[in-house]
């Protein structure tokens, strides 16, 4: 197990591609932090992992909460006196419209999750992680359009091209002190975010999958197989990287 006994951190952790990499990480032995604004899901997800045999815990948590992040570190280094690893995946989907009718409000929340969420997080991990000898490892979830961008999504591009920026800055700025920091890129993955965005509607999904090679969206799973390996040992050379998880979609 390659994360026997590490201390890991989930933002997001409830549900969809946060939920699967909660349970892959306490199948790898990690003690998983699931933290969420959904309470109620993050004690079910707690309670299917310990059942299982495995170890977590709940972790209320609003990203876009100015000090939440940090308070949330604070507690987690109090208890169990270190951070080893963090997956930064809180996110929403924010307006699709195009960019002349975005609502400015709806521009700053998106970005207030999804970007300065995650800038919060990396600060609060890695101002731990400097002071640990062994260091950490960070992975933020991007997207397919921090890559390139889909239309009518303007303020969710931008936050995502902006988390991937983040990434290697802090990737480059502290990789001198053991921490490595990295970005997961998810194409059409198959969670209740992928179904919003499509309204739900399966024409729309099936018009989806004819665009990419692999011919399928993707389970949350594979999204987790990935994050665990960049939390692992065995990507220990790995920092900086914005990791397509797309089916080839961007290869395109």
């Amino acid at each position: 197990m390659s994360l026997e006994n590490k201390i890991v951190l989930v933002t997001g952790g409830a549900s969809g591609i946060g939920r699967a990499t909660v349970n892959r990480l306490a199948l790898d032995g990690a003690h998983v932090i699931v933290a969420d604004r959904q309470v109620e899901l993050s004690n079910e997800v707690v309670t299917e992992i310990i059942q299982a045999g495995g170890s977590a815990e709940v972790c209320e948590l609003d990203v876009a909460e100015e000090g939440a992040a940090a308070a949330a570190i604070k507690a987690i280094v109090s208890s169990h006196g270190r951070l080893d690893g963090a997956f930064n995946n809180a996110g929403i989907t924010g307006p699709t419209v195009k960019l002349l009718d975005i609502d400015p409000k709806e521009w700053a929340q998106v970005l207030a999750v999804n970007l300065t969420g995650v800038f919060s997080c990396v600060q609060a991990e890695i101002a731990q992680m400097v002071q640990q000898e062994a260091g950490g490892s960070i992975v933020n979830t991007a997207s397919i359009c921090g890559l390139v961008a889909l239309p009518h999504a303007t303020a969710y591009n931008s936050a995502k091209h902006g988390v991937i920026g983040l990434t290697k800055s802090a990737a480059i700025e502290y990789g001198p002190k053991k921490i490595r920091v990295n970005a997961v890129c998810p194409g059409f993955i198959d969670t209740p975010m992928l179904a919003k965005g499509a309204g739900a509607s399966q024409e729309v999904l099936d018009g989806v999958v004819r665009q990419l090679p692999i011919r399928r969206i993707a389970d949350p799973s594979e999204v987790a197989d990935v994050v665990a390996w960049l939390m692992s040992p065995h990507s220990s050379y790995v920092t900086g990287v914005a990791m397509p998880i797309d089916g080839g979609w961007t290869a395109q």
